[in-house]
């Protein structure tokens, strides 16, 4: 069990894993995810399920290599089997016939958003989706994704795929071309997600986000992933991931996410040397 099916490179530090895991596989829903570990000494991570196949048994992650257990998983092959996979965990997205529907996806962001706009369309939604990233190479899974939409914007910060600009440029000019939006949901850097809610907020529009990238634990026992949500303080693995943009406290989640950078990138120098 927990044996990895398939590994590739999408960039030099973005990779995609199938893992065989048929109960996950059978059992989970859009905007949940799983947690794992390399080894028996290893640490717990929370993963979003990118993709899932019940019948074929298997799951994928799209992992970005950012501190030391993401890169030990980099560095596992085909035929290695992780020491534990636990999931589905979290509250699944509230799927249902909004209308239009717009999925903005950000970096490594678009990988949780797959799902998401594979269900919506599957509830009869119109999906129009934005892909969002810095450069061409870092927007993944477009494939995928204009199979799972019905309409795909494409924005690069330095112009060198789609639109140049920003994910809330590719808003503004939906909004702008009269598209009316039912429903936003946006996955990404903290950052992203605030100037997007910023921006939905000002036309009345409602908007989901997902907090994935700040837990830790994954079950509500470490409160590492503590954030504000219209002034209530909530537990983003148990109560989330998923949160309405409106209401998050953007500036203090992001803060929060930076208090252990020193400590994290010592893990990473200790791996290497």
């Amino acid at each position: 069990m927990n044996k990895i099916l398939e590994k590739s490179f999408i960039t030099s530090d973005v990779f995609t894993m199938k893992v065989e895991s048929p109960y996950i596989a059978r059992k989970r829903k859009a905007g949940q995810f799983i947690i794992l570990r390399t080894c028996d000494k290893g640490e717990r991570i929370p993963l979003t399920i990118a993709d899932a196949n019940g019948k074929e048994g298997w799951i994928e992650l799209i992992v970005q290599v950012v501190g030391k257990t993401t890169k030990e998983l980099s560095m596992m092959e085909p035929g290695d089997s992780l020491c534990d996979l636990v999931g589905p965990l979290g509250r699944p997205t509230h799927i249902k016939d909004y209308g239009t529907v717009l999925i903005v996806g950000g970096g490594i962001g678009i990988a949780p958003s797959h799902p998401i706009a594979q269900a919506m369309k599957a509830a009869g939604n119109r999906v129009v989706s934005i892909l969002g990233g810095r450069t061409k190479e870092l927007v993944i899974m477009e494939d995928k994704m204009r199979a799972a939409s019905d309409r795909v914007l494409i924005t690069t910060d330095d112009g060198s795929y789609g639109m140049k600009g920003m994910v809330t440029d590719g808003i503004q000019k939906l909004i702008d071309d009269g598209v009316n939006i039912d429903l936003v949901v946006a996955i990404g850097p903290p950052v992203m997600m605030k100037f997007v809610s910023l921006l939905t907020k000002k036309y009345e529009i409602p908007t989901l986000v997902s907090l994935n990238t700040i837990m830790v634990d994954g079950t509500g026992m470490c409160g590492a992933c503590r954030v504000s949500v219209g002034g209530e303080t909530k537990f983003v693995c148990v109560d989330g991931p998923e949160f309405d943009g409106h209401s998050v406290d953007f500036d203090e989640m992001m803060k929060r996410q930076r208090m252990y950078e020193e400590q994290e990138k010592e893990s990473v120098d200790r791996m290497g040397s």
